[in-house]
C-alpha cells in the first residue's frame, strides 16, 4: 500500500510539473520575445539548455536506476563486485561527452556574444530612433534629442525600426532591461553606454531597473510601447503641444531621490545628456594631477 502511494505521489508531481511548465512561455516574458535581439537570445538559451540536458537527463535517469537496482532487498540479484575500481570505457564516456558539449557550447556562445554585442548597430533599412536614457533615484528619464521631447517612466518608439539607446546614470549604477526585446545593460555615472534593440510588432512591453539601487529600486518600472510610425509621430506632436518644458532647474528637481508617475516634456535643455555624462568625468579621471598629488 505504502509503495503504491509513493508511486502515485511521484506520478502526480511529474504531471503537475508538466502542466506548470507548459504555460511558462506566456508568463515568463524572456521566453516570449518580440524583437530580433530577444529572439536570438532565446535561441541561445534553448541551445544551451538542450546541450546541458544531454548530460543532466542521463545522469538523473541513471541515479534513480542504480538506486532502484541496488536497493537493499531479500534475495537481490544485482551483481556484487567489491573489487571493481576502474573502467576505461566508462571513463571515456563520462569525461568525453562533457568535454565535447563544453566545446560546442563555447563555440556557440562566442558566436552569439559577437553577434549580440549591445553597441553593435542593427542592420536595417530604417534610420534608428535615438533615445537617451538616464537612470535616477528611483525613476527613468528618456530624452529624444531628434524630436526634442522627454518622458519619465514611459517609452514609445515605432515598430520594426531600430532603436539606439544611449545610457548613463545620475544616481547609483542601475541596469536597463526590456526583457521581451533584449538583454539588460548597465547604466553608470560618467559613462555613455549603447544598446540597440528593435520591436517586431506593436505592443506594450515591460521595462525595469534590474539592479538593486536603494529603497525604491523595485518601483523603477516603465512601459516600452511599440507603435506604428504614424502613431509615434502623433504622440510626439501631442507631447510638444500639451506638455510643459523640462528646464535645467526642473531637471535638478526631477533628479532628487523619489518615485515618479509618468511625465512628458515638450522640450529639453540643449546638451543635457552630455552634461549628465561629463558631470562625473573628473571622478573617473584617475590620471589627473589631483589624483597624482594624493
Amino acid at each position: 500500500m505504502l509503495k503504491g502511494l509513493r508511486r502515485l505521489t511521484v506520478a502526480l508531481s511529474l504531471a503537475a510539473t508538466a502542466v506548470l511548465l507548459g504555460g511558462c512561455a506566456d508568463k515568463v516574458v524572456v521566453l516570449n520575445p518580440k524583437g530580433e535581439i530577444g529572439q536570438h537570445q532565446l535561441d541561445l538559451i534553448i541551445l544551451s539548455t538542450a546541450l546541458c540536458l544531454i548530460v543532466i537527463v542521463p545522469v538523473l535517469i541513471l541515479t534513480f536506476y542504480l538506486a532502484w537496482k541496488y536497493r537493499h532487498k531479500p534475495n537481490g540479484k544485482a551483481k556484487y563486485d567489491p573489487t571493481w575500481e576502474h573502467s576505461t570505457k566508462l571513463e571515456a564516456i563520462w569525461w568525453g561527452i562533457p568535454i565535447i558539449i563544453i566545446a560546442i557550447l563555447g563555440t556557440i556562445t562566442v558566436k552569439y556574444t559577437h553577434m549580440l554585442e549591445p553597441s553593435r548597430p542593427l542592420e536595417h533599412e530604417a534610420k534608428p530612433v535615438v533615445i537617451q536614457v538616464t537612470s535616477l533615484d528611483w525613476k527613468w528619464l528618456f530624452m529624444y534629442p531628434e524630436q526634442g521631447i522627454a518622458s519619465v517612466n514611459y517609452l514609445e518608439f515605432p515598430e520594426n525600426v531600430p532603436v539606439r539607446f544611449e545610457l548613463t546614470s545620475d544616481a547609483p549604477m542601475n541596469s536597463f532591461w526590456i526583457p521581451q526585446l533584449g538583454g539588460q545593460i548597465y547604466t553608470m555615472s560618467g559613462m555613455a553606454m549603447k544598446l540597440h534593440l528593435i520591436a517586431d510588432e506593436p505592443g506594450s512591453y515591460m521595462g525595469m531597473g534590474a539592479n538593486f539601487s536603494g529603497r525604491d529600486f523595485g518601483k523603477m518600472n516603465f512601459t516600452a510601447k511599440a507603435t506604428s510610425q504614424e502613431e509615434f509621430e502623433a504622440w510626439v506632436e501631442q507631447v510638444k503641444q500639451s506638455s510643459p518644458e523640462l528646464t535645467t532647474d526642473g531637471y535638478v528637481q526631477l533628479a532628487k531621490p523619489g518615485v515618479s508617475d509618468v511625465q512628458t516634456f515638450s522640450s529639453i535643455p540643449e546638451g543635457l545628456f552630455e552634461k549628465i555624462v561629463t558631470k562625473y568625468s573628473s571622478s573617473h579621471n584617475h590620471g589627473s594631477d589631483s589624483a597624482k598629488s594624493d
